[in-house]
């Protein structure tokens, strides 16, 4: 089998809003090995195994250093962050390909007579899927108990991996970044985006959410006082609900693909248009000459002089007994005829050939207003194409790389697409910046943003405009000295979502409601804890706590699971809850504690 190589990392988004609860932390001493300078103590005294070589991987090593983690950084030695990753201080292993032996040096080496592994959890942050799966199959074969953090751009590929590796959490980057840019771009703070019970959800007014609804989160006929999870509403189109997806906007859009109609269009360009007006003016003086010199009558002398100007041949017996005059000028007319079509079959063909395909059939059809400019068709940026569709938003993507991820998404959403370099002004205008409601510049490129967005705004300073950056120096100078809108470092915000999965970390996210709010996290049933044996109906709290989808030890999620289910260790449930009902799930949740004799 072959072996991984190992190359650049992609960035991916962690979930904005969501806070983290992590246990104390243990006083137990980390076990002797070589340190890098300023490596601090981890919880349990076990090392944090990282792969990778971009900047993504710089920013987990930094946040897992930070919160106390012992980290082992396997890294391709021609990483520009090689030196970098070293002075954060984790400890360092230069390889090019990753091996069972490099893996078992690094940490991985637990005995078959249950010694645990130096590495109590590996994370891999690879492009390619398939390297980080081989790999991933490769360390559970070593350690059936490591945790493993894994970043996979396919999202079908990644829902199959638990089934595979067992105490695994997938990471799908475009998945997790696309709402929050698309949140931004539209200055829309009404919805939430988190992971939870396994899949992508969203919270939201009723009227905004796609149906069927997972659950009623808060009844807010009372704007004071909701009623947190409600069984019945009376207004239902009020509340603020759980679901998958958005509901679709159908409206007329402001901005439609070019289509066949423009390309034609753009065949028939200024040059086409000048030798046709010229042809015309011919065909209508040769008209004349025949009607008032010939006596002919209308129809056939526009039929006779179009014939002469446009080379299909001339009566000659109608011109026998003409003037010496009118027969050269027919002759004269006719010979201009055979210039001009030679001239107007170049430039159509020239035309055809010169003119690139995607170009013609993706283009901006109109004059679009009011819609969103997407710079940047990579893996974000087609997963943003696709929200934006969902939501009813007229959108024009724009990428100079034909090949490009979005590309294919567009052309199936309709979505028109310019292709070309997003820093120039002219690619930029072609996209309708001038007129736009908000610009994303979410190239792999930091200058590229830069460029695009200064340009976005010298065209349209009314535009709201969301960069991509992954330095977050620049980034912080670029908003406080140029104005330039916001930016977002993707790389930056996905660092605690990698470390909280690393330390198993409860994530939860927030909903307002009025002045009331609820909770949405996903609690794990403990050994010895209250709650092993009972039913699910019993955690249950009227107004208090709901158990949302509840899951195996390993198995798939199951949503709105039977209040009779019975409830075992290793269980995990999602759930939304006030904070005192969520408190009181978690004392029943957690392995009870004996007090110490006194």
């Amino acid at each position: 089998m072959r072996r991984p190589r190992w190359g650049k990392s992609v960035t991916f988004f962690g979930n904005s809003g969501e806070s983290t609860e992590s246990p104390p932390d243990s006083e137990e001493p980390p076990p002797s090995g070589r340190e890098a300078p300023g490596a601090a103590d981890s919880p349990d005294g076990r090392r944090v195994v990282v792969c990778g070589s971009d900047r993504t991987m710089l920013r987990v090593v930094t946040e897992l250093v930070s919160s106390g983690e012992r980290v082992t950084a396997i890294v391709n030695p021609a990483s520009r962050h090689y030196d970098r990753i070293g002075e954060l201080g984790a400890t360092v292993m230069g390889a090019r390909v990753i091996s069972e032996s490099l893996l078992r040096r690094a940490g991985i080496d637990a005995d078959d007579d249950g010694t645990p592994s130096t590495a109590r959890a590996l994370v891999l942050l690879d492009t390619d899927d398939v390297h980080n799966v081989h790999t991933a199959l490769t360390a559970r074969d070593m350690d059936p108990e490591l945790r493993i953090v894994v970043q996979m751009v396919n999202p079908r590929l990644s829902k199959q991996l638990n089934s595979l590796l067992g105490d695994c959490v997938v990471i799908n980057g475009p998945s997790l970044a696309a709402p929050a840019f698309v949140s931004d771009a539209l200055e829309d703070d009404e919805l939430t985006w988190m992971e939870l019970g396994g899949q992508r959800v969203v919270v939201g007014q009723a009227d905004l959410i796609r149906e069927p609804h997972l659950t009623v989160l808060a009844d807010t006929t009372s704007s004071a006082t909701p009623q947190l999870l409600p069984m019945a509403s009376a207004d239902p189109d009020g509340d603020i609900v759980l679901g998958t997806g958005v509901r679709a906007v159908w409206r007329s859009r402001d901005v439609r693909p070019a289509g066949w109609f423009m390309a034609l269009r753009d065949i028939l360009d200024s040059r086409v248009r000048k030798i046709a007006a010229v042809m015309a003016f011919l065909v209508a003086a040769g008209t004349a000459v025949i009607h008032f010199v010939g006596g002919i009558e209308w129809w056939r002398a526009v039929y006779m002089a179009a014939g002469a100007v446009t080379s299909a041949g001339i009566e000659d017996n109608a011109f026998s007994d003409a003037d010496p005059w009118v027969k050269v000028a027919a002759v004269v007319v006719q010979l201009t005829g055979i210039v001009l079509m030679a001239l107007l079959t170049a430039v159509v063909v020239d035309s055809l050939i010169g003119a690139r395909l995607s170009r013609l059939i993706g283009g901006v059809r109109g004059r679009p207003r009011n819609h969103v400019v997407v710079c940047g068709l990579g893996t974000v940026g087609a997963r943003v194409l696709e929200i934006l569709t969902e939501r009813g938003i007229a959108v024009v993507g724009v990428d100079q790389d034909e090949d490009a991820p979005g590309i294919q998404v567009a052309h199936r959403l309709k979505i028109p697409v310019v292709i070309g370099d997003s820093s120039n002004e002219e690619t930029l205008r072609s996209a309708g910046v001038q007129r736009c409601q908000s610009v994303l510049a979410i190239t792999d490129g930091d200058i590229t943003n830069l460029e695009s967005a200064m340009v976005a705004r010298d065209l349209n300073p009314d535009a709201r405009i969301t960069m991509r950056m992954f330095d977050h120096d620049l980034a912080q100078r670029v908003e406080r000295r140029l104005g330039l809108g916001h930016s977002k470092s993707v790389s930056m915000l996905v660092a605690p979502a990698v470390a909280a999965a690393v330390a198993n970390r409860r994530k939860q996210v927030t909903i307002p409601a009025g002045r009331r709010v609820l909770l949405l996290t996903e609690v794990t049933v403990e050994p010895g804890s209250v709650a092993d044996g009972r039913r699910l109906g019993e955690l249950n709290e009227a107004e208090g706590l709901r158990v949302l989808a509840r899951q195996d030890r390993h198995g798939p999620w199951e949503w709105s699971p039977a209040s009779e289910r019975q409830v075992k260790v290793g269980d995990r449930l999602a759930v939304a809850g006030t904070r005192a009902g969520l408190a009181r799930l978690l004392m029943v949740t957690r392995a009870q504690r004996k007090s110490a004799a006194s």
